[in-house]
């Protein structure tokens, strides 16, 4: 019985590429940095509203 060895893949190369940013979009970057700020924001404000309480 012979055996046939499956093609060799680099890791990640599905043929996909990654949709370009449209012109003027936040980076992904700059949205992971900005959804943390805002995160900070809110317990700020909630750790803020419970001393006020």
């Amino acid at each position: 019985m012979a055996t046939t060895e499956l093609p060799r893949r680099n890791p990640g190369a599905s043929g996909r590429t990654p949709p370009k940013p449209q012109p003027g979009a936040p980076s992904r970057a700059l949205r992971v940095r900005a959804a943390s700020g805002w995160e900070k924001f809110m317990r700020r404000v909630e750790a803020r509203q419970e001393t006020e309480t």
